[in-house]
């Protein structure tokens, strides 16, 4: 089953080969709030014009402008906007410039919709990962969280529960969850999650974090 996160998100998807990209818009349309197409760089510009996504998913090798140069152009005017690349090609060419360019995930063909899914996923946590109210950000690459670009020092602990409560955004994290994922093979006592929630709430903004008594914790 799909992250229920997932039925938010706007996307646009780039594909020139007509049945590939009539069966994964059909797909993504189970999945998503909305997918917008286009069959090639210049289209899928033209799209932009009028439709903001969440993401971007696109081929690489089309007619008229290709992947590459169209995701250059997407760069140009919106550095953090999540891509996804879609293409057959696995070259050291097509890598190196794909990572030069911040791409957050990169598909080979074929696409399955196993694959699909866990791209999304990862895009949409990536995307939650920066901004936080009150001029926090978070940045899920470095493991590191900044007030006004002053980085405050998280305890590895800490870093996994902040980073599970993002992945369950709109729902509410359990102790269960907490025990599997934050102390592992260690036990979470009362008293030590107290002290951990105590000592991450000092360096987050105000009432970020909401205990649901006997249930677990959320994100406010």
């Amino acid at each position: 089953m799909c992250n229920q996160n997932l039925k938010n998100l706007k996307i646009l998807f780039v594909e020139d080969e007509d049945l590939i990209r009539d069966k994964i818009v059909s797909s993504l349309k189970y999945i998503v709030r909305e997918v917008v197409s286009a069959s090639n760089g210049i289209e899928a510009l033209e799209k932009l014009q009028s439709f903001t996504p969440d993401l971007i998913i696109t081929d690489i090798e089309m007619p008229q402008m290709n992947g590459i140069d169209f995701i250059y152009e997407v760069r140009a005017n919106n550095k953090d906007i999540c891509i996804i690349v879609v293409t057959a090609y696995t070259s050291e060419k097509y890598l190196l410039q794909l990572i030069d360019m911040h791409i957050e995930k990169y598909i080979v063909k074929p696409i399955t919709l196993e694959k699909l899914i866990l791209a999304l996923e990862n895009c949409r946590t990536a995307s939650l990962k920066k901004e936080l109210p009150n001029g926090y950000k978070y940045d899920w690459n470095q493991k590191i969280l900044l007030h006004n670009d002053k980085l405050i020092s998280l305890t590895k602990k800490e870093i996994l529960f902040l980073e599970l409560l993002f992945k369950n955004i709109n729902t509410v994290t359990s102790f269960d969850e907490l025990q599997r994922v934050v102390w592992q093979d260690s036990i979470m006592t009362d008293n030590a999650l107290r002290s951990l929630i105590r000592n991450l709430r000092r360096k987050l903004p105000k009432d970020f974090i909401v205990n649901l008594s006997g249930i677990g914790y959320k994100v406010a």
